[in-house]
């Protein structure tokens, strides 16, 4: 699927009519067919496939071919089957206009049309338009930054603030939420990355570009916001090893807790089963046995024995 937008009076405008790609500003491939492809790469540009832009290294997918400049990025969405993804999304910025080609649906592209007037390097320009894309992207990362460390914050409230009796399965919960919020921020440092080389290649090439001071403000402007994403991704990844420590600091516990249950069961029921044993034994002459009350004695005895054991563990402060 193929949209084509151009500067309206308040962001972008979706074209339609003719479908001339020579109008658009923005060009968004979306999973496009054979003849779409061939109607921009009309236009002088190739269009990588899906396969061309996943078997090129992370070092190599910034380069410039036919007066243009190609950026791939690594970003999140959803797949056409509506599932979770990371692939890549190729930029392709020329003097005249920015195209787009993915295979899948990352928020901030399907977003910025009709946010563009709100960027602060503006949209009426291809380079400007790029800048605003990216601007649309890093304030998308850094909502999923957001999310995780709220996600943590439940979490951890969680873990530390239930009852014992309910913590097996809490924990069992906030382990698989620390492992799903793990792998949220891990695609969304890999975009940071992507998105920080690009910036910095587009930045070289901004002096062969119109209204390359302006342009250089806004890109310097984003590396510093994309430095401090970096820095609280950071320090997101480092509340998951916390949350993730804890709560397996916490599991052990709970283990620990039940085996000792055990052991103190098993414990209380040696006595008693060593005096049942002497009174078992089959031998002809055993005191108490033909005693009228030798039943009575030995059930003492135990109950005795272990009433002592008990007494012990709680003076020793063992239960």
């Amino acid at each position: 699927m193929i949209y084509l937008y151009a500067p309206g009076e308040q962001g972008l405008e979706l074209l339609t009519g003719d479908g001339d790609v020579r109008r658009a500003l923005w060009i968004d491939l979306f999973c496009p067919s054979p003849e779409e492809v061939a109607e921009v790469e009309a236009l002088g540009l190739e269009v990588p496939t899906l396969a061309e832009m996943e078997e090129i290294e992370i070092s190599n997918r910034l380069y410039r071919e036919a007066g243009a400049d190609y950026m791939i990025v690594v970003l999140s969405g959803l797949s056409p089957d509506r599932l979770p993804v990371l692939s890549p999304v190729a930029m392709i910025l020329t003097a005249e206009r920015l195209i787009t080609v993915r295979h899948h649906t990352p928020r901030p592209l399907e977003t910025f049309p009709t946010r563009a007037d709100k960027s602060s390097a503006g949209f009426r320009g291809a380079g400007a338009l790029f800048l605003g894309l990216v601007e649309e992207i890093l304030g998308r990362q850094a909502d999923h930054l957001e999310a995780v460390g709220h996600k943590l914050d439940a979490t951890a409230r969680q873990v530390f603030g239930q009852a014992a009796a309910q913590r097996v399965a809490v924990l069992e919960q906030a382990l698989g939420t620390i492992g799903a919020q793990g792998e949220v921020l891990s695609r969304v440092r890999l975009g940071l990355l992507t998105l920080k080389r690009a910036l910095a290649y587009y930045m070289q090439s901004l002096d062969e570009r119109p209204d390359s001071r302006g342009l250089r403000l806004h890109v310097k402007a984003q590396l510093r916001d994309l430095q401090a994403l970096e820095v609280h991704g950071d320090f997101i990844a480092m509340r998951l090893s916390f949350a993730s420590d804890a709560t397996m600091g916490m599991v052990n516990l709970a283990q620990n807790l039940t085996a000792r249950i055990l052991s103190v069961v098993a414990c209380l029921f040696l006595p008693p089963t060593l005096i049942a044993s002497v009174f078992g034994m089959n031998f002809a002459r055993i005191p108490f046995l033909a005693s009228d009350w030798g039943f009575a004695l030995s059930l003492a005895l135990m109950i005795g024995s272990a009433g002592l054991t008990y007494a012990v563990f709680r003076w020793r402060r063992w239960l």
